[in-house]
């Protein structure tokens, strides 16, 4: 079973967006794997909140222009 973890900040991705990268990485997975492995692949879209993680040594806060709408 294929499984792809993907880790974004907080409210950096609409509804529609996340749905759309796990489509997008599941038909990717289906190029490597075949067609048997679409009912088994698994794409987990995490959000980290806000000063959850570091960036370049510095607590990470996602801008307000960079939210999703």
């Amino acid at each position: 079973m294929p499984f792809v973890n993907i880790k974004t900040p907080e409210a950096a991705l609409s509804a529609a967006q996340k749905a759309d990268i796990s489509h997008r990485v599941t038909d990717m997975l289906v190029e490597y794997f075949s067609e048997a492995a679409r009912p088994h692949t698994m794409v987990l879209i995490e959000e980290v909140k806000d000063g959850g993680y570091t960036r370049a040594d510095e607590v990470f806060i996602l801008p307000e222009a960079y939210r999703a709408k």
